[in-house]
């Protein structure tokens, strides 16, 4: 067994859950937590210095004897949590692939030139509190410390209680420049949500640009009532208003290229025999270009107000988070598809487009050069139990992570 498959099956099991086959590892909860210990147990082990920073992302260090420690630093990792029975690839593929290049490199005798660090980003997903990327986005001042200190998870606990139940301290919350400073390039390995590379027959890809994206809460407010004994005409619900804002994205989304998606909702008082009080609904819209997204949600917006007045409800919108256009480092994403067709992981490096948001994207906004990889996946799902790569695809992540850590780190 290679390092990857090894560390793989370590790490596979944990937050699985046994009736869906999805993952539920949440930020701050006891299958995150014990991602979290698989991390540290694994960089202990090849001896690396880890630590967890002031808004509980996870690094592990190599700084071989004789190097400098403040020298810029080459990172590479991902992230660890999920989505609500999401996949088992989606963020875990990068940090196992980080660790067994790590593996790979130290196998061939290579010793880097500087320091070297493998990152566990805090909370990407943001399934438990609502903010994606919240790790990166509080180190880099992206998002206010007070903001996210009080996000209410579906739990109930903010993100500062929850944070305090597991011995996280939450006043240590906010930008982190030192830490930023201290990064020279960071490279994100990630299972490619789509099926650029299954139609380009290659198993490994980099990535060229993020659409801009957002999420939105739409809080629609009417009047609970009894769903048998109140007359159509006479009733003020706010499910309808959904209804409407619902089918107007999906006219929107298909209209421009574009994706717009409700795959969250909450009903007040959710009783079968009663007609809603309140529902809010969370749109994740994304877009080839902010115009584009931009026009999108205006028109959700809009047929939310219309659908609202026509039964005498009401419509809050509330943009929650949005990260704009981001095109990688252009001589960094070159350099990468030099080195990986030279790897042996693919002549033929396709330089593809995501619409999927990632803690590589919010570091660029910020001025840290970035660049991603994609290994290939043949189901072209994510986001699901049914998200996959084949072993002989990781192996060429690794192999393709290790020559680009091998090239960088001197």
């Amino acid at each position: 067994m290679n390092s990857f498959d090894e560390l793989w099956s370590e790490l596979a099991p944990i937050g699985r859950n046994a009736s869906t086959g999805g993952y539920r590892r949440y930020a701050f909860d006891t299958a995150e937590l014990d991602c979290r210990e698989w991390f540290v147990a694994t960089a202990q082990a090849r001896g690396l210095d880890v630590e967890t920073d002031r808004n509980t992302n996870l690094w592990a260090w190599w700084v071989p004897p004789g190097i400098d420690p403040s020298a810029p630093a080459l990172v590479l990792g991902s992230h660890l949590d999920s989505v609500p029975d999401g996949g088992a690839y989606d963020g875990p593929l990068g940090v196992v692939s980080a660790f067994a290049a790590l593996d790979a490199v130290r196998d061939a005798g290579v010793a880097p030139d500087r320091p070297v660090a493998l990152v566990a980003f805090a909370d990407e997903e943001g399934a438990r509190f609502g903010i994606a990327c919240a790790g990166s986005r509080l180190m880099a001042g992206a998002l206010d410390a007070d903001k996210a200190r009080g996000l209410v998870g579906r739990d109930g606990l903010t993100m500062g209680e929850a944070m305090s139940a597991q011995g996280f301290d939450p006043t240590t919350l906010g930008p982190d420049p030192e830490r930023l400073a201290r990064i020279g390039e960071f490279v994100e390995l990630h299972i490619e949500q789509g099926r650029h590379l299954i139609e380009r027959g290659a198993a490994v890809g980099v990535a060229e640009s993020i659409w801009p994206h957002g999420r939105y809460r739409l809080t629609f407010r009417g009047v609970a009532d009894h769903a048998g004994t109140t007359r159509m005409q006479d009733r003020h619900d706010p499910m309808v208003a959904y209804a409407h804002a619902a089918l107007a994205a999906d006219a929107a989304a298909r209209a421009t290229d574009s994706r717009a998606t409700f795959g969250r909702i909450e009903v007040e008082p959710n009783g079968t025999n009663a007609v809603p009080s309140t529902v809010r609904a969370w749109l994740d819209a994304r877009a080839s270009d902010e115009p584009t997204l931009e026009s999108l949600v205006a028109r959700v917006a809009d047929a939310a107000a219309s659908g609202a007045l026509t039964n005498g409800t009401e419509v809050d919108v509330t943009t929650e988070s949005t990260t704009p256009l981001l095109t990688f480092d252009a001589p960094l994403r070159d350099r990468l598809v030099d080195v990986v067709s030279r790897s042996g992981a693919g002549s033929d490096v396709p330089v593809l487009p995501t619409a999927a948001g990632h803690d590589a994207g919010i570091l660029a906004t910020v001025g840290v050069r970035t660049a991603m990889l994609f290994v290939r996946n043949p189901t072209g799902i994510s986001h699901s139990p049914d998200e996959f790569a084949e072993p002989v695809d990781c192996h060429a992540g690794v192999d393709a992570l290790a020559a680009v850590f091998t090239d960088l780190a001197r």
